[in-house]
């Protein structure tokens, strides 16, 4: 039993940070029902239900939003949720029925949680984008990469860091609010937003004239020698974090390079002549061979590992940090807590795969199910469909 453990989500099915924050409530305990559609959406790339990582843990109706019987078995859920995620642009649940104000006439305490890039207004709302444009208005993309370009974080930083993860907590905040207001509201989540929020420090650094607006010249983004990433003798990589100056010296000690006579270790003009002497060291020995000397240590240091490689470090499994669920290897809950512990609920769903069990454990009757379904506004999938 989770730390969530009795929160009630209903969750329209979208991409990338809807579900991801879904799958974050739901691995905290949280019982999110996944609404999908009746039809496939074509929407990513089609793969077996195991592998769809970020649908873990949840169960699945398909519901057609576009029969008027399926908003309405939609309304019925919102009913007895506390919160709703909804991933479209701006309008579209409006021209649906399954809006803001639709949804809490229905029920006043929800807090209705909603995903988009660019934010419900502004002259860029309703306009197409994906988490690399979102992070470069922010202007955390251009901080990010070599001297030449910025690089594409993944989508790390947009979709998931200031996308999802804002929605859980925005989720979370309006949950807390109307169990003492009896109120619910809106929750609008801009991964614009959420992104730069995420460099409210750098924008505080760069206010005090102690961030150059450059890539690779500052201390956290490559430019400082004692932070960054070198390669080893046989191609793989290695980190270096040795910012406090004890654990500066302890590095230069593993390294083999005597202190006397080097430049001050915050002497930028330095930085590039320090950076090669240490990336010529590195490139001496192997990655297993740098681990040997200083991993463990108080040198801040870190081999650079695969998705393939991390699960089995020796750390990630003492922890448990890695669980495996129908043979797929993920990584699991997060945070830990000590007494309610967070796990999978479920492997991930085929679309539609409890749209029968779900519908009744909601409170709906075999009846009403069964006439939902000769109306066709619901659907169903058999658990191999996708298999």
């Amino acid at each position: 039993m989770g730390p969530l453990a009795g929160l009630k989500v209903v969750e329209l099915a979208g991409i990338g940070p809807g579900p991801f924050c879904a799958m974050l409530l739901s691995d905290m305990g949280a019982e999110v029902l996944r609404v999908d559609r009746t039809q496939p959406s074509g929407l990513g790339v089609t793969r077996p239900a195991k592998f769809d990582l970020l649908n873990r843990g949840r169960r699945s109706i398909a519901v057609d939003l576009k029969h008027k019987q399926g908003i309405e078995t939609v309304m019925r859920l919102v009913e007895k949720a506390d919160a709703l995620i909804e991933p479209f642009r701006p309008g579209v649940a409006e021209r649906l029925g399954v809006g803001p104000e639709d949804c809490l006439k229905r029920n006043p305490k929800l807090i209705y949680a909603r995903m988009t890039g660019w934010g419900q207004d502004g002259p860029l709302a309703h306009a197409a984008g994906h988490d690399l444009n979102y992070i470069s208005i922010s202007g955390a993309l251009n901080a990010i990469g070599p001297a030449d370009a910025p690089v594409p974080p993944l989508n790390l930083v947009g979709d998931f860091g200031g996308g999802a993860l804002y929605m859980a907590f925005g989720i979370m905040c309006g949950v807390w609010e109307a169990q003492r207001s009896g109120k619910g509201q809106v929750v609008d989540v801009s991964m614009v937003e959420g992104a730069a929020a995420l460099a409210t420090g750098f924008y505080g650094m760069m206010a005090a004239g102690i961030w150059q607006d450059k890539r690779a010249v500052n201390i956290l983004d490559g430019g400082a020698h004692f932070y960054g990433v070198y390669e080893t003798k046989d191609g793989r990589h290695v980190s270096l974090g040795a910012i406090e100056g004890k654990f500066y010296d302890l590095m230069l000690d593993k390294l083999g390079i005597p202190k006397e006579g080097l430049p001050k270790q915050f002497d930028r003009a330095q930085w590039p002549a320090m950076r090669k002497r240490i990336a010529d060291v590195v490139k001496t020995k192997t990655q297993e061979e740098w681990r040997t000397i200083m991993e463990g240590t108080d040198v801040c240091f870190a081999p650079v590992l695969s998705f393939l490689e991390a699960p089995n470090h020796p750390h990630n499994k003492a922890r448990g940090s890695f669980v495996e669920v129908e043979g797929v290897v993920q990584p699991g809950p997060a945070p830990k807590f000590s007494r309610t512990k967070p796990k999978v609920q479920r492997p991930p769903s085929n679309p539609g795969q409890h749209t029968d069990e779900a519908l009744r454990d909601w409170g709906f009757a075999a009846g009403d199910i069964a006439e939902l379904k000769k109306q066709g506004a619901i659907g169903w999938q058999s658990s191999e469909a996708a298999d």
